[in-house]
């Protein structure tokens, strides 16, 4: 079996000349609907193709040597050699003609065969009969074209499974239609479609169901036993982390990274802390950008690639600060920030540097570094004056509430905190702190506004409390007592003001 085969479709001589139809079959084959101006591997217009280390983290385990594979959908050169290297053989489905040849010039020389067009028209004379495993880690939206009739997102999973072995693996992926990016930023695409979003009958939208239980209900209808689900973050082409259970502080943190990095510009609401929030609330599966579904395969890793969650005990240190100020809990705060300090002096200059608040785990009085994190140049007091503005930065971009004055300045907030360790922060101290001079403002237009309500609020009492004493001072300016003190007072003014100008 080579990537080099003559057999052909019709279907496709429609939109190509003979001589064209000849050059494009000697590396695929069209099978019809196929998109001839069109990439998903090096798209101008559109999203790039299924990629990284979580599909192939979910691929290892899942691949047999003997196993014969349709991969579905646009997918990277890197995760099809991945497959190719894992199998007996490899065919692929791919809309679009110039990364169909694309990657059958890339394999010639392997056990490949490359088919062009949509998924309707992929039909039992093409490849297989029937596959060991058929990987759809893109969706299926991507399997059909503008060419394609209407085709339903359950009529291209029935078209899937009618090739799949009766003891094969499905790995499909499906989209979330209300993840959590719609909590945190608008969809551009709404209201300027990108080129990929051509219009498509309403009955016939190859779109998953809304939610998770209703594509989990819909592949159960069809047969189809999900043996393992993972939700992606922070969405399904670049996804970055995979879990079968998205619950837990420490799962909610590296989630909440994930989407962080992400997302940049205006927000409607912070990233970060809207999926740790989402994710403590037990909302992390059904919230998440898009889902893996495993049929036919069972004892897989809970989480993708391995190791992106920390095992262990402990809670984030910047989760306890921060319901410690919420609450304010000045003791505890006192006392975290003491402990925090004491134990980063004490660390080498490698881990010191990445021991933020936001990537230190502490357990009572046990302190350990969370993952990678951002770099934080200094040492001695220069260190902890820079990872305590790091956390004041933070809790400020995420507009959390801070028993202090809203409108106080990052300089003001971390000269409290590292007060309390018994360092000052002098002018020399505080110029080390990168752009710690720089305004701090919330990310989110939510935290923004949520902001601007707190700081009117201290205006209206400060206000309020300004009226008062004006009040009561008028009021004791009219008394009796005041009178007659000040017609007492006014004649020993004047004999005063004679004696020192007598004696100057």
């Amino acid at each position: 079996m080579t990537a080099v085969t003559p057999d052909r479709s019709p279907d496709s001589t429609e939109s190509k000349t003979a001589s064209e139809v000849e050059a494009s079959a000697a590396r695929s084959v069209m099978i019809g609907a196929e998109m001839l101006n069109w990439s998903d591997l090096h798209p101008e217009d559109g999203r790039p193709a299924t990629a990284g280390r979580v599909p192939a983290a979910l691929l290892e385990p899942v691949l047999r040597a003997a196993d014969t594979v349709l991969v579905a959908g646009p997918h990277s050169l890197e995760l099809i050699e991945l497959i190719v290297d894992q199998v007996a053989s490899v065919d692929v489905l791919a809309r679009s003609a110039p990364d169909a040849e694309e990657i059958a010039d890339a394999l010639s020389d392997r056990p490949v065969r490359v088919f062009c067009g949509a998924l309707d028209r992929f039909t039992p004379e093409h490849g297989e009969s029937s596959y060991d495993v058929i990987v759809a880690l893109d969706g299926l939206p991507r399997l059909v074209g503008p060419d394609t009739p209407v085709l339903t997102w359950a009529d291209a999973l029935e078209a899937l499974k009618a090739r799949l072995a009766p003891t094969g693996r499905l790995l499909i992926a499906a989209e979330n239609a209300f993840g959590i990016e719609r909590l945190i930023q608008p969809d551009p695409t709404v209201t300027v479609p990108r080129d990929e979003a051509w219009p498509r009958d309403v009955a016939g939208d190859v779109a998953a169901p809304a939610g998770l239980k209703a594509v989990r209900t819909a592949l159960e209808a069809s047969g189809l036993t999900v043996d393992q689900a993972y939700s992606l973050y922070p969405e399904l082409v670049g996804a970055k982390v995979a879990v079968a259970d998205a619950s837990g502080p420490l799962v909610g943190a590296v989630i909440a990274r994930a989407v962080a990095s992400r997302f940049s510009g205006p927000t409607l609401t912070d990233p970060y802390r809207t999926t740790h929030d989402a994710v403590a609330a037990g909302l992390g599966n059904e919230l998440a950008p898009a889902w893996y579904f495993v049929i036919g395969a069972t004892d897989l890793p809970q989480v993708l690639p391995g190791g992106a969650v920390p095992d262990g005990p402990g809670v984030l240190l910047e989760e306890s600060l921060l319901t410690a100020l919420r609450i304010d809990d000045q003791v505890a705060v006192r006392r975290t920030v003491s402990g925090y300090v004491t134990w980063l002096l004490a660390q080498d200059a490698a881990t010191g540097a990445v021991a933020s608040a936001d990537n230190v785990l502490v357990d009572g009085t046990s302190y350990k570094v969370f993952a990678d994190g951002v770099v934080v140049e200094g040492s001695g007091e220069a260190l902890v004056v820079g990872q305590l503005a790091r956390f004041v930065r933070r809790s400020l971009e995420a507009g959390s509430r801070q028993p202090w004055a809203a409108g106080s300045s990052a300089h003001d907030l971390t000269s409290r905190l590292v007060s309390m360790a018994g360092i000052t922060v002098t002018t020399e101290l505080w110029a080390t702190v990168a752009d710690g001079n720089e305004p701090v403002q919330p990310t989110g237009n939510a935290e923004q506004l949520a902001t601007i309500a707190r700081l009117s609020q201290e205006l209206a009492d400060a206000s309020t409390q300004a009226s008062w004493f004006e009040s009561q001072l008028d009021g004791i300016r009219r008394s009796r007592p005041y009178r007659i003190g000040q017609a007492v007072l006014n004649p020993a003014r004047v004999v005063v003001k004679r004696v020192r100008r007598v004696v100057r």
